[in-house]
């Protein structure tokens, strides 16, 4: 399928993300994954207790 992202290939892609966004906004960019993540955790939590219910 998909070749496995390797070290060089995330360094890039890291670059390119800092040089969009800039430095200023990349840490509230950061928390917004985060906390997004979280939140879809959260349900996907919810729904297997629904299910095994």
């Amino acid at each position: 399928m998909f070749p496995a992202i390797g070290m060089p290939e995330m360094l890039v892609i890291m670059l390119v993300i800092l040089l969009l966004f800039g430095s200023k906004r990349l840490p509230d960019l950061a928390r917004g994954i985060g906390k997004s993540m979280r939140e879809f955790k959260k349900a996907a939590d919810d729904v297997k207790k629904e299910i095994d219910l």
